[in-house]
């Protein structure tokens, strides 16, 4: 018998997200798309103009802002739809147009910050004073004059915004190659008899939580091997990946890459390596849980593929509604207006696509812009990992919505700095519920292990993954090069380093997971941000638990701040300060809290 993932078409519509909601048919959309052209012609027409006075600028910006959104619902709609489709090949045209489109906007809109800083401070300052319109946008054009050294003439400009429809091929031909192109040898089970089971970019995360370490062990390994089988096609995209970001940075003035990634939003290169040398200080802390893990498990040695496997008989089952309910009870110190709205988005506005299909991309996310919903993708799969990954991705949204609401468009998005913090804040409360309201050792258990999974995610992987970035990229820097090999090589050596010695390691199947990241390496240092994210979460979340009504306004301040303020000022808003490694050690505190909870439970 072989368990097979359903094709798209057998998924019900009631489980799909409502992409009409943005266009009500495609040929909505093909018109708003093929309008842009004399959209932007009414842009580029106040090129050299904005220096004329404060009543040119202000008629300018809300045109700007205007063609931007309508851009971007076309991007979001495009995007949606080839996300739980890769292989249909119209979705992949209208993503490709849609790229396009967006380049072509940015292109057109190029002129402006170069126009906007031969203006200076001080003439800024005087026309907001001079035109109440100009007022909202004080962040905006601080934000552009910080960067004023590294903005560069308006045709570089318009250059440099060019490049980004083709230099997104690099990004693009990874995610095809993992979402669409990849086939996979079925795992199997250990019964005398074995079942073949698919696998999937959307079951793979159920398949190695599974009970039957041969299940695990099988899809772990094809899972590696069929990446491993385009190791040489895929590093090649990665290193130029790399190269771009190396190109950016230059071309800019930036003394790296790094300080490129994280300068724009005002964040200083020292918070990275303070949250990874906090990281490698406590290794020894994952270390432990290796240990724990294989003596619960009564195995002489641990595998990678043995990282989640269930210390509980049978894990519990949890359907999407009974999610929906722990979640929203979770999440009720927020207030019911925030329970209210979330719930509706679930069960009224379908804003989730929820469940596994063929070429479904691989993960989970949320994606929206202002004036359409805050969608999510991913695949659940009746557990509660999937439970967790819900809670994640709602946060996310419920971020987005509060954003939107509270924000004018040109706040509306949040940087990518604080984009994790609403997210595993939403996992730490439901968590925190479901461990106060069932005391049974085996649910206890099971919950523990969740989360154990989410810390192993965000501060172990995503942390190494950061160590990788950072390497690759200065090897760059240095003129070296690099080649599927020795990026195998960096990889294991650095997981090497967090195993200690605990795990028993497969070189080459855990030297390709970087390229089973294919959308985060190409998001210039991102990775590490889930670690300052989920830092950041948990202090936050021990503050809302902990009942004060003045954590939980200063927590929603900081969701409905949107990108008024630039990620460390809203972080402060919320109650942490992440320019110290406090956040994170104190998250570091709940992680050994859950081991020795675990150690207790399982007697390890």
């Amino acid at each position: 018998m072989t368990v097979t993932v359903r094709k798209r078409e057998e998924i019900p519509v009631a489980d799909t997200f409502n992409l009409e909601s943005i266009f009500p048919t495609e040929a909505a959309w093909e018109e708003t798309a093929s309008g842009m052209p004399t959209r932007l012609e009414k842009l580029a027409a106040y090129k050299g103009r904005l220096g004329e006075g404060p009543d040119i600028l202000a008629e300018w910006l809300p045109l700007m802002e205007e063609v931007l959104r309508d851009a971007s619902q076309v991007m979001a709609y495009a995007a949606l739809g080839h996300s739980v489709e890769t292989t249909n090949q119209q979705a992949a045209a209208r993503q490709d147009r849609a790229r396009a489109v967006m380049a072509a906007v940015f292109a057109a809109i190029a002129f402006a910050e170069p126009e906007l800083l031969a203006l200076g401070e001080d003439t800024l300052r005087e026309w907001m004073a001079a035109e109440p319109r100009l007022a909202i946008y004080e962040h905006f054009f601080d934000s552009i004059l910080r960067r004023g050294e590294h903005v560069r003439s308006p045709e570089v400009e318009a250059l440099l915004k060019q490049l980004s429809d083709p230099f997104g091929t690099a990004t693009a031909t990874h995610r095809i190659l993992a979402d669409a192109d990849l086939s996979f040898v079925p795992a199997t089970t250990s019964d005398p008899e074995p079942e073949l089971i698919d696998i999937a970019q959307g079951n793979i995360g159920a398949l190695l939580t599974h009970a039957d370490r041969e299940v695990r062990r099988s899809a772990w390994e094809n899972y590696a091997d069929a990446y491993l089988a385009y190791k040489n096609t895929m590093a090649n995209v990665l290193a130029t990946g790399v190269k771009q970001d190396v190109f950016f940075a230059r071309a800019r003035n930036y003394r790296s890459s790094l300080e490129a990634a994280l300068y724009p939003n005002n964040i200083p290169t020292e918070v990275f390596h303070t949250t990874i040398n906090t990281f490698r200080r406590h290794l020894p802390l994952w270390h432990r849980y290796w240990r724990l893990r294989r003596r619960a498990l009564g195995y002489d040695r641990l595998h990678v593929y043995d990282i989640k496997a269930p210390l509980t008989p049978e894990s519990p089952a949890v359907s999407f509604d009974e999610a929906i309910e722990w979640i929203s009870a979770g999440m009720a110190p927020l207030g019911d207006d925030y329970v209210s709205v979330m719930r509706r988005g679930l069960v009224e506005e379908r804003w989730v696509d929820k469940y596994p299909n063929v070429a479904k991309r691989s993960g989970a996310f949320s994606y929206g812009v202002p004036g359409t919903n805050p969608f999510i993708m991913m695949s659940y799969t009746d557990d509660l990992f999937s439970l967790s990954t819900l809670a994640h991705e709602l946060g996310h949204s419920m971020h987005s919505y509060l954003s939107w609401k509270h924000q004018p468009f040109i706040y509306g998005r949040y940087t990518l700095f604080v984009a994790e913090v609403a997210s595993n804040f939403n996992q730490a409360l439901v968590r925190a519920h479901m461990l106060e309201s069932k005391d049974d050792a085996q649910f206890q258990i099971a919950v523990l292990e969740e989360a154990m999974s989410n810390f192993h995610r965000y501060f172990f992987i995503m942390p190494t993954l950061a160590r990788f970035e950072l390497e690759i990229h200065e090897r760059v820097e240095r003129g070296e090069a690099l080649s599927a090999d020795t990026l195998i090589d960096l990889m294991a050596d650095l997981f090497a380093e967090g195993y200690g010695g605990e795990v028993e390691m497969d070189r080459e199947r855990i030297g390709i997971t970087w390229a089973q990241f294919p959308n985060h390496l190409y998001s210039n240092f991102y990775v590490f941000q889930y670690t300052t994210g989920i830092g950041a979460a948990h202090a936050l979340a021990q503050r809302v638990l902990a009942g004060g009504e003045e954590a939980v306004a200063n927590y929603l301040s900081f969701l409905q701040a949107g990108g008024s303020l630039y990620p460390l000022d809203a972080l402060r808003l919320a109650g942490v300060d992440m320019t110290s490694p406090e956040p994170v050690e104190a998250a570091f505190a709940v992680l050994e809290s859950y081991v020795s909870r675990l150690e207790e439970l399982t007697g390890s």
